[in-house]
């Protein structure tokens, strides 16, 4: 298939180009918001699509350019109950953070606030009933008028909030966790209050129950919100690293020696302006050494925990930390532009991508909230008109006392059960937290994956295709043998014909050049050097013509090759003549990495088909394949970047889920057509942004731990979807009465909203064992 470019149509011009809008939403409490905000959005005119992480209570926003006001969005979403502002995609790494702590510090202070509240109503609640275990009996808190106003206070203060949301977001047509709390604390209250003050009816009253309910609640969201917190550790981590000041130095002492340096905020720091950097300190910006020489930890980037020897004209990046000595800079990326904003912008961006059973998740959330009122409805009516007929039993077993509307309690309390115990929170939190955590550690580690749907697909890979020069292999050619056919010796040989390459530039020459500088052999005295395009390099040494080229420059320079000619299978032979007479032939080949053989090896391991796919040629290619031990029809050579796409294309027809590892302009087609692309840091920029995982430290076998993070965290998501479907699956009938006159279990409204808040922090939790179970795995193998 040749790829060729979209004409320049009337229509295509017409199209409006997109922007993405990012707000900060607040209110949600789960799946069900999430479906909420999302439809909201979405009816909006302009909005293409709208993507909302509970975890991260982050809404993107993809519509037409100049077709939306943030602001209009956030006031809408505001409106309904969900308190929203727009992010300015501009904003700096400092003050994301600042507004992320400033953000969390406040939802903390709120929530311990409420709890200390309900604690202390829980506290005067509870005393009033020790006098039933032996303790002295205290008259004022056993007073059911007391416990009345406990629960009056409990609802007017710290449940409020609970009561307002839960019926704004019925009244809008998107109920939610607090629709069913409040609905249940409610009915209890109410249903008490009227035992109050009609005691003829004989009804007990249970004020304890509100208050302890919303104890359990607050509590749980507490936790949960501190687990949360902490799944989102490893991003804060990140934008942290964002420095804060850099040293500026004014142009008139660049060349001067006399450093008088001006402390600056980072952001103000303009290309091509100079600043210096102390040992200790972060790199303040993007740029290159002008002066000085040192080491530089660069573990924050890439994960390598030894540092990196950094010269005059390296590169070096923003955030990493110079170690020893004072270097000068000059920038060359400064704010949003550098890799490291780049990165944090990437991983806040891929936290906000859902993945496919996260969407079926919300799905099911956003129906949830009615499927458990009508449940609740429905075990109310069928205990008050069949099942406390059907088992008359049941009102003893209940402790409810015998009394004309005694059914009417009892189904009442069921039905608040049902209401409470029902938790949507677990399903909307199973997919982004864990998503959260794991893009987080591949970020720790150098992996930037993409998004939750790139986390996905990865764990569904059975093929692996692997470019060969500067992926695989180095990308530059070496020596890998240099036979003697004279009487000279193999290094006089190199020495020659490093001597007569010293006058050209291409590849081969520079290998020759590399070699005889490791091997410490000094260039002759040459002359005459003539260059021979395709063909060779010539010069006259010690008044001899030595030519240094390959099979056809020795026939077009009427020179007798050797014979035999000596065999490197898949190598690059190089011929050194003197005075028409071969006297030495070199090898070249670009070698393996250090790590491919291994990569290779375990991804083989792990049941994946692996796949050489280059452009070199066949006897190249057959030749490094050997190496690593593929399969000959796993061999595709001579094939060129079109061809690539086919290649892939091919294998996906055959129901092939396949990755494509890269890193040149030349793999972008290929990448981009891969259910996976892989790219290298180091390759280019075309290639990168193509690329779903980029690999920061460059290491092949990276892939391996992207692959077994991917796993480990698909693995946690449906553990975490099990749970949050099997905890509602059997908690609701449980709440509802379905055991209850068989073996007498009957869950108070109190049990199930502490139920309900086990089954949110829960599934947070296990999402954090995600750090315990990948590290581990990072650490043995």
């Amino acid at each position: 298939m040749q790829l060729a470019p979209k004409p320049v149509t009337d229509e295509t011009l017409s199209q409006p180009q997109t922007e993405t809008i990012i707000l900060d939403v607040g209110g949600m409490q789960c799946a069900g918001c999430v479906k909420a905000v999302e439809r909201q959005l979405i009816q909006q005119p302009g909005v293409i699509s709208a993507a909302v992480n509970l975890a991260t209570e982050v809404a993107t926003v993809e519509c037409a350019v100049n077709q939306i006001n943030p602001e209009n969005l956030a006031e809408i979403l505001t409106n309904t109950g969900f308190p929203t502002q727009p992010r300015s995609l501009t904003s700096n790494a400092t003050d994301k953070l600042k507004a992320l702590q400033e953000r969390h510090r406040q939802d903390m202070g709120k929530q311990i606030q409420r709890i200390v509240t309900c604690g202390l109503l829980l506290l005067l609640s509870s005393i009033g009933h020790l006098h039933h275990f032996g303790f002295p009996h205290i008259p004022l808190l056993s007073n059911i008028w007391f416990h009345w106003g406990l629960a009056t206070i409990a609802l007017l203060f710290p449940a409020r909030s609970i009561i307002i949301d839960g019926g704004r977001s019925l009244f809008n047509n998107a109920p939610n966790m607090n629709t069913l709390v409040g609905l249940g604390t409610l009915t209890a209250y109410l249903t008490s209050f009227v035992a109050l003050l009609f005691p003829q009816l004989g009804w007990e009253c249970f004020f304890d129950e509100p208050v302890m309910l919303l104890g359990f609640i607050l509590l749980g969201k507490t936790l949960e919100q501190h687990a949360r917190q902490r799944a989102a550790t490893a991003f804060q981590s990140l934008i942290a690293l964002q420095p804060t000041t850099a040293r500026l130095i004014p142009p008139q002492s660049e060349n001067t020696g006399i450093l008088n340096s001006v402390e600056i905020p980072a952001e103000q720091v303009k290309v091509g302006e100079w600043l210096q950097v102390l040992p200790g300190e972060k790199i303040p910006v993007d740029g290159e050494i002008r002066f000085g020489t040192t080491t530089v930890d660069e573990s924050m980037l890439t994960g390598e925990s030894m540092p990196i020897l950094k010269q005059i004209d390296d590169s070096i990046s923003a955030g990493t930390i110079n170690q020893t000595g004072v270097i000068l800079i000059e920038a060359t990326r400064t704010g949003s532009d550098t890799i490291l904003a780049q990165i944090v912008q990437l991983v806040e961006t891929a936290q906000t991508r859902k993945a496919p059973i996260q969407k079926l998740a919300d799905t099911v959330a956003g129906y949830f909230t009615y499927f458990v009122m009508s449940l609740a409805s429905l075990t109310f009516l069928f205990w008050y008109g069949l099942g406390t007929r059907i088992w008359p039993d049941v009102m003893t077993l209940a402790g409810v006392e015998i009394a004309t509307n005694a059914p009417l309690l009892l189904s009442l309390k069921l039905a608040i059960a049902v209401l409470v115990i029902a938790c949507p929170c677990a399903l909307g939190l199973a997919t982004p937290t864990a998503i959260l955590v794991g893009s987080g550690m591949g970020a720790e580690r150098g992996l930037l994956i993409k998004g939750g749907d790139i986390l996905e697909r990865v764990h569904q890979l059975n093929t692996i295709v692997f470019d060969k020069t500067g992926t695989l292999t180095k990308g530059s050619p070496t020596i890998t043998d240099c036979l003697s056919i004279s009487d000279l010796s193999s290094q006089e040989i190199l020495q020659f014909a490093a001597t007569v390459e010293q006058g050209s530039n291409h590849p081969i020459s520079e290998a020759i050049l590399t070699e005889a500088n490791h091997q410490n052999l000094s260039l002759l005295t040459a002359s005459d050097f003539k260059t021979q395009p395709g063909l060779g390099v010539s010069a006259i040494i010690d008044h001899k013509k030595v030519f240094v080229g390959n099979l056809a420059g020795l026939i077009e320079s009427n020179i007798i090759p050797p014979q035999p000619l000596p065999e490197f299978l898949g190598k690059t032979m190089v011929y050194i003549a003197i005075e028409g007479k071969v006297v030495g032939v070199m090898a070249m080949s670009d070698p393996l990495k250090t790590d491919s053989k291994l990569t290779v090896e375990q991804l083989k391991n792990m049941g994946l088909r692996m796949i050489l796919l280059t452009g070199d040629r066949q006897s190249v290619a057959t030749a490094i394949a050997s190496e690593l031990n593929l399969k000959p029809e796993d061999i595709f050579a001579e094939v060129r970047p079109e061809g690539k796409v086919n290649v892939i294309q091919t294998l996906q027809q055959q129901g092939q889920v396949v990755a494509m590892v890269g890193d040149g302009i030349n793999d972008a087609p290929a990448l981009a057509q891969a259910d996976i692309g892989i790219g290298l840091e180091t390759g280019t920029d075309v290639a990168n942004e193509t690329a779903d995982i980029v690999l920061m430290r460059n290491s092949l076998m990276d892939i391996v731990d992207s692959i077994q993070l991917s796993r480990a965290t698909f693995n946690k998501i449906r553990q975490n979807l099990f749970w949050a479907f099997g905890y509602n699956i059997i908690a609701i009938p449980l709440a509802a009465g379905f055991l209850f006159p068989q073996f007498g279990i009957l869950f108070s409204p109190s049990m199930a909203g502490a139920l309900m808040a086990l089954s949110s922090v829960s599934v947070v939790s296990n999402s954090l064992l995600l750090r315990r179970h990948v590290k581990r795995y990072w650490v043995t193998n």
